[in-house]
């Protein structure tokens, strides 16, 4: 779940060279890089569209601005074009699948959709995706085994360079390590997706690009002491991410750790040195809710939830009380009319990497003139 991110304070510059893209023309221009890039159709519209569809979300830490860095990898070896995964060891509802370093937008949905076919049969699936690019915004598997109506849990670790220090600690040890929960509900799912630092790495970026600061209580610069600076995350020597809630996020980091490194057939963060900067694993549980609680039962105390928590009265500010998943939601239909922000630092670098692979029309796209 995510609103309007607190942890990022707007500054002038936010709103100064900003213009709206029509999400249809960003995806459409994104496959086409990924295309030129050397990915088969099928993935360049997967990884195109699960980028766009974050953006629309609100969530442009995981969102278009990533292509560049996506690009690079593919360059550098660090991400496997056309990729499927492999079936490592299989107990029927227990199954454990190699990601082979494929495009985390590809290898998720196939074990997204292995898995929903596993608990169809079986009323419940636990998989370990080990070796996999980066999965990207967790919440879209969520939404995947949702929408067949199974609900799900999802631990992800993240071996990159350790960006996230340990409730007590100066330096970074761990990184962001998402944690997903998710349950079909009509007219959208509901969604629980969160980093378990303060904040992700991709919004210290994104403020970076806008020119924001930061919010107190979200970083520490390299010599560990508290700072609102976002650039302090992209210097040498690096600064760090703080857990939210103080010892609670940092605690499930640490079972993001076991149950999305270790217990998914992957690695936790050890200090060693790992090649890869995007290497996600991931332990997803996808359950049938209706062995447990019938269907129409749980829509019921749903909206009885709902009902119970939209009665308490709104503090100071408040524009109301949502359920996981409704923010989202909300964004995605103001972003459809007015189309995806895009700064003009992001804009430059987009259309820079997408002339790396041969394609200039971004320079038409990205044009300060041309967006809504």
């Amino acid at each position: 779940m995510s609103g309007p991110d607190e942890t990022v304070v707007a500054s002038a510059a936010q709103y100064e060279d900003v213009i709206g893209v029509e999400a249809t023309a960003l995806t459409g221009w994104a496959q086409r890089v990924f295309a030129a890039a050397g990915c088969p159709a099928g993935e360049s519209f997967q990884v195109a569209e699960n980028l766009v569809q974050a953006n629309l979300y609100g969530h442009d830490s995981h969102g278009i601005g990533l292509v560049p860095t996506y690009l690079s990898h593919l360059r550098d070896g660090l991400v496997k074009a056309g990729q499927s995964m492999r079936v490592v060891k299989d107990f029927g509802a227990i199954v454990a699948v190699d990601g082979l370093d494929g495009f985390g937008q590809a290898i998720g949905a196939q074990a997204m959709t292995l898995a929903v076919e596993r608990a169809a049969v079986h009323g419940l699936c636990m998989i370990g995706v080990a070796n996999t690019h980066h999965l990207a915004r967790i919440g879209r598997w969520g939404e995947q085994c949702a929408e067949a109506g199974f609900a799900s849990i999802h631990f992800v670790n993240v071996l990159s360079t350790p960006l996230v220090a340990p409730w007590g600690g100066s330096d970074a040890r761990v990184s962001t390590n998402p944690v997903c929960v998710a349950v079909p509900h009509d007219p959208h799912p509901l969604v629980l997706d969160y980093a378990t630092s303060a904040v992700a790495l991709g919004k210290v970026r994104v403020a970076v690009d806008a020119g924001n600061r930061m919010a107190p209580g979200t970083l520490l610069d390299p010599r560990g002491q508290p700072t609102v600076d976002p650039r302090v995350m992209f210097a040498d020597p690096m600064g760090a991410l703080l857990p939210f809630a103080q010892h609670k996020g940092y605690a499930l980091a640490v079972m993001c750790e076991l149950l999305g490194g270790a217990l998914s057939g992957g690695h936790v963060q050890d200090g060693r040195s790992r090649p890869n900067p995007m290497c996600n694993n991931m332990l997803s549980i996808v359950f049938a809710p209706d062995k447990l609680c019938g269907k129409a039962e749980f829509e019921r105390q749903v909206e009885s939830l709902a009902a119970w928590l939209r009665a308490s009265p709104l503090a100071p500010g408040a524009a109301g009380i949502q359920l996981p998943g409704e923010p989202e939601r909300a964004t995605a239909r103001e972003r459809s009319r007015s189309g995806i922000p895009l700064p003009r630092t992001t804009r430059d670098a987009l259309a820079k990497a997408a002339r790396s692979v041969g394609i200039a029309d971004g320079d038409n796209l990205f044009a300060a003139g041309n967006g809504r």
